[in-house]
């Protein structure tokens, strides 16, 4: 979940007209969703994408409502609007482990309610209608508050893809090697960095099969 782009257009892009922050949020996410043409969704890496997407959804249990989105944007995955996920059509060149780790991390986030979460923060902070002197008062306050959340988030939905890797019977390094395969990377406002997820997996690993 890329919130840096998020927290920056609700905070320094307030419209002219009366606006609640969800709505603020929303139609910087929709603007970030029609930034992504869509591949064709039948091209071979398309459709090896969503084969792999209809094995984890068969195995997921009760959804809610979750579209899948094929892109030949730049990111590799994101989840938008809590409910879309887009991935770029990229992600046909890894494997199938890898694949699956991170279509299983971005349903992480639909499954575990992150979008409404992080948007009852945004709502804690800027009530009512969106004013710029209102956010420009509450913007650190509320950057560090959705950062240390945007982190936790990350973790929970690499222990639910972690999970998933399990149960359809692939091994815990896919999950490595679909780190190696995006880069080694630093903190960022949105994300943990590379080494603190691994290091995160490794427990969330020790923790389940010890519960075996």
């Amino acid at each position: 979940m890329r919130w840096l782009f998020v927290f920056f257009l609700a905070l320094t892009g307030v419209p002219a007209w009366c606006e609640g922050i969800v709505e603020v949020l929303a139609r910087s996410q929709q603007q970030r969703l029609e930034a992504s043409p869509e591949a064709d969704p039948q091209a071979p890496a398309s459709r090896t994408i969503r084969r792999t997407f209809d094995t984890l959804l068969r195995r997921a249990g009760p959804l809610p409502p979750v579209e899948l989105r094929v892109v030949s944007g730049a990111a590799l995955a994101e989840t938008l609007h809590g409910r879309v996920i887009v991935v770029n059509q990229s992600l046909a060149d890894l494997t199938e482990g890898e694949r699956l780790f991170i279509l299983a991390h971005e349903l992480g986030h639909v499954m575990l309610g992150h979008w409404p979460q992080m948007t009852g923060v945004y709502q804690a902070w800027v009530p009512g209608e969106v004013l710029r002197p209102q956010t420009d008062a509450v913007a650190p306050q509320l950057g560090r508050e959705a950062s240390a959340m945007a982190h936790r988030h990350e973790l929970e939905a690499d222990t639910f893809g972690l999970r998933a890797l399990r149960e359809l019977g692939h091994s815990p390094r896919d999950a490595v090697s679909a780190f190696m395969a995006m880069g080694v990377r630093s903190d960022s406002a949105t994300h943990p960095g590379t080494r603190k997820r691994l290091a995160s997996l490794r427990a969330a690993e020790a923790a389940l099969t010890g519960a075996e």
